[in-house]
């Protein structure tokens, strides 16, 4: 049984990790949470990657050196165009790089395979992680639970419903541990009183680096009930997929827009949203989808961009501040 720490660099198949006997952690939280952050940034950059570059990659860097992480597991297709740059530099640095890939082609066949190597590479078998995501869809329900009293009860605040569901990419590096925390917080949330919301917002895009979003479009009696990539990574159709093949082949966030932009459609319609901010990252590819989002989403929309802060700025702060006016005023001449 391994008992080393494994870092990844976005939501992979952890349920073959834990299985393995690794305990799994998010390298993406591990950078954005900690105090450190701007620190994880200059490592990287000290190393010589582009301040042209993703915060993200160079946060996910400096967080595997500082906390001196001997292995990851690198999602080459399906997540970041950079992640393959990243691989090459920390197995320079004698880390151990496990590659993982979701296939380009949206097929059963292809998710079934990538799966099937994952797993002969760390030398477990089918039976072991079925066990393993079955014990893991008890938690992956208590989420889905907090979401349920994000958007129908009015109860959970959209930076908790942000951070319960993404912390599900690694389970906080404790199932149990974490399970109980979860928990703990349905209690609290179930004992508070029903918001009355002015307005019902929807977050789509990549998880934010300036996580006072949410209490900032607050300010303006806005919430957002429904984080789209946080609520995949915490695969809320789990109990309609019958084998860990499944579950991951209805993973939206690695596949392409048009498979994402239909979830995302069904949300906007059980949620009655009012309107929906994407962020986007600077210098990612994923901004182009914004094009496409707009185009095929009839309602309005407002897209971000964020970069190495971890606050929002001015210039942000006012674009928000108008487009909620404009909900507002919308909403109003509607009735």
């Amino acid at each position: 049984m391994n008992t080393n720490k494994i870092g990844i660099t976005t939501t992979v198949p952890i349920e073959i990790l834990i299985a393995a006997g690794y305990e799994t952690i998010d390298l993406n939280n591990v950078f954005i949470t900690s105090d450190k952050y701007e620190k994880y940034i200059d490592i990287a950059e000290r190393e010589g990657f582009p301040k042209s570059l993703c915060a993200w990659i160079k946060g996910i860097y400096g967080a595997c050196i500082y906390n001196d992480i001997k292995e990851v597991v690198g999602v080459k297709e399906g997540d970041c165009s950079n992640t393959e740059g990243l691989i090459e530099v920390l197995k320079l640095k004698g880390i151990k790089v496990h590659p993982f890939l979701y296939p380009n082609i949206h097929k059963l066949q292809d998710v079934k395979y990538s799966i099937d190597n994952f797993m002969n590479r760390f030398d477990v078998d089918l039976e072991e992680v079925e066990k393993t995501r079955l014990r893991l869809n008890k938690v992956r329900k208590l989420a889905r639970e907090i979401d349920r009293l994000t958007y129908i009860d009015n109860k959970v605040r959209g930076f908790e419903n942000h951070l319960y569901q993404i912390s599900l990419s690694d389970f906080n590096g404790n199932v149990d541990k974490f399970e109980a925390e979860l928990k703990d917080k349905i209690k609290e949330f179930k004992g508070r009183g029903t918001k009355d919301i002015k307005l019902r917002l929807g977050y789509i895009g990549v998880p934010p680096m300036t996580g006072d979003l949410y209490e900032y479009v607050e300010g303006f009696n806005a919430h957002i009930i429904y984080n789209e990539v946080q609520r995949e990574f915490a695969f809320p159709r789990y109990d309609q997929c019958k084998n860990i093949y499944e579950q991951y082949y209805d993973y939206t966030y690695p596949y392409d827009i048009h498979f994402r932009l239909e979830d995302i459609k069904k949300q906007i319609d059980e949620r009655k949203l009012d309107g929906l901010i994407h962020y986007t990252q600077a210098f990612c590819h994923r901004a182009i989808d914004d094009i496409v989002i707009k185009n095929k989403i009839d309602m309005p929309i407002l897209n971000i961009e964020g970069d190495k802060l971890n606050t929002l700025d001015a210039r942000t702060k006012l674009r928000i501040e108008a487009f909620l006016d404009m909900l507002i005023d919308r909403k109003e001449m509607s009735k």
